[in-house]
């Protein structure tokens, strides 16, 4: 190894002028191994809801960093203050996730993990278009017949702490399937469903409850758990009330009451592409097969 380096830097300082430092083969196995905790550190972040937490954390540093420069100094020996703390106050506020993450890095296999390391998947869609379809008519029939139902489509975030809660599936998605879990007294009809791309990987998850003051009482816990993991995560929930047979969507906090299936669709098509494929007016285009089905439906 040390020859093959003394030969690029003699290479590249010969003819290019550029002469590389003294490298040694430890550094090269330090620079790999740093990278492979910092990888580590970025799916965790990716994966569980650290990165909202992580988010708080950075309006907190903020505020400290206007109080350096505008010299608050009360604010800022406060700040010295909890800075003694700081690490302790981390391990509290992070020990779920801290825990699950060194659990998941102690199954892992380093050597397998290199060797996947540079092998990249290239995702165009995250479902397929008959993951939407099946979908759409399973909740709208539910809906008819008055069944309730909760369904939690992922997006980027993984929602793996909430899959522990239920119990695992790991089956395709089918309209026949999502109308039989959610059936009156069957063993998995309480709670809610995760979907990961065409697949239903949990069942009778438990959600957090939304705390909002705002929301209408006549709503049930099922819309509330709704908004509560919108509120706490990237995903798309649709809700089918019991009592109304209506389709409710929750997202990023909000809750759209009442959807059409159309307007069921339009949403899980733009959570379906990673990159929205807009038109010259800046409108999300239906997948081909989609609008021809909707087409030749209406």
């Amino acid at each position: 190894m040390d020859n093959i380096i003394n030969s690029l830097d003699a290479f590249f300082g010969d003819y290019f002028g550029i002469n590389f430092p003294n490298v040694q083969i430890t550094d090269i196995v330090e620079i790999i191994i740093i990278a492979f905790f910092i990888y580590q550190l970025l799916i965790w972040v990716q994966n569980t809801r650290t990165w909202m937490l992580f988010r708080g954390l950075l309006v907190v540093v903020a505020f400290f960093i206007l109080a350096a420069l505008f010299q608050m100094s009360t604010i800022l020996w406060l700040g010295e203050k909890l800075l003694n703390v700081a690490l302790i106050m981390v391990i509290v506020v992070f020990q779920p996730e801290l825990r699950k993450a060194l659990e998941d890095l102690g199954r892992r296999r380093l050597f397998t993990f290199l060797a996947n390391l540079g092998v990249g998947k290239s995702i165009s869609k995250r479902f397929e278009d008959k993951t939407i379809n099946d979908t759409v008519m399973a909740c709208f029939e539910m809906g008819a017949v008055k069944t309730g139902a909760l369904i939690v489509v992922e997006n980027q975030m993984r929602l793996d702490e909430v899959e522990r809660t239920g119990i695992t599936l790991d089956a395709v998605l089918t309209r026949q399937l999502l109308i039989n879990i959610f059936e009156k007294n069957t063993p998995l009809h309480d709670g809610a469903i995760i979907v990961r791309g065409d697949r239903i990987v949990a069942a009778t998850c438990y959600l957090p409850l939304s705390e909002n003051m705002n929301l209408s009482k006549a709503l049930g816990t099922r819309h509330r758990a709704a908004l509560g993991i919108s509120e706490v995560c990237d995903a798309l929930t649709i809700v089918v009330s019991e009592e109304t047979g209506g389709v409710s969507i929750a997202q990023n906090g909000h809750l759209t009451e009442k959807v059409t299936d159309d307007q069921l669709k339009e949403k899980l098509i733009e959570l379906q592409n990673p990159v929205k494929d807009v038109d010259e007016n800046n409108k999300p285009r239906l997948g081909r097969r989609v609008k021809d089905e909707a087409e030749h439906n209406s």
